[in-house]
């Protein structure tokens, strides 16, 4: 099971919740936290997660998610409901990279996640869901690319893909549906000279004969 289905598994369903995005990351600073307050549990991977509750009303929430090292199980560290969230940063327009911000009413974090696709796909769905289930006032998203912010750009993405598989084939099909069209007719040619050759040697003969 990989560490997402287990987080959905133990964190959400428990509670009647959907876990919708989840991307591992990593603080870009460290933060400077008290000894004391670490309560000494070693290194740990962190997981932000969107999720929604089931039932309706749905209230959507944010959710910072830590396993430690030596430990199977996951656990809930913080949460903050989708209103609260006031800015995502993408950090850079012009391309794909893996670092995002995430400003909250009391907190402000800056991450860096496993890939430039991973955070892609966190970010565009995290638009998707504040577009849907946002509250008046929705979350300011700046410095994302036009892609992360269309809402089906990943279906469009694989669309295209598919789109461009298929007129690739049919081109392919094409040529050599011109190539065997060319063989067609050499062929024709050829055993229009054959029979061509054949009458003339006929008449040959007959002409030797007489």
């Amino acid at each position: 099971m990989s560490a997402k289905s287990a987080i959905s598994k133990e964190v959400f369903i428990p509670h009647d919740e959907k876990m919708l995005a989840a991307v591992q990351v990593k603080r870009r600073t460290k933060k400077k936290i008290p000894f004391l307050a670490t309560g000494g549990q070693g290194d740990y991977m962190t997981f932000i997660c969107v999720s929604v509750t089931n039932k309706k009303p749905s209230h959507v929430s944010i959710t910072k998610v830590k396993q430690f090292q030596g430990s199977s199980a996951f656990i809930k560290r913080s949460q903050w409901t989708i209103d609260q969230l006031r800015q995502v940063n993408g950090i850079d327009p012009n391309k794909d990279c893996p670092e995002f911000d995430l400003m909250f009413e009391n907190a402000f974090d800056q991450w860096v996640a496993g890939s430039a696709g991973e955070k892609c796909t966190f970010v565009q769905i995290l638009h998707h869901t504040c577009q849907r289930y946002s509250s008046a006032r929705k979350p300011e998203f700046v410095n994302c690319q036009s892609k992360l912010l269309g809402g089906n750009s990943i279906l469009h993405s694989a669309a295209d893909s598919v789109t461009s598989a298929v007129q690739k084939a049919s081109q392919a099909l094409n040529e050599r549906g011109e190539r065997l069209g060319r063989t067609e007719e050499r062929t024709a040619e050829m055993m229009n000279s054959a029979e061509q050759f054949a009458v003339t040697a006929h008449k040959l003969a007959m002409k030797h004969k007489c």
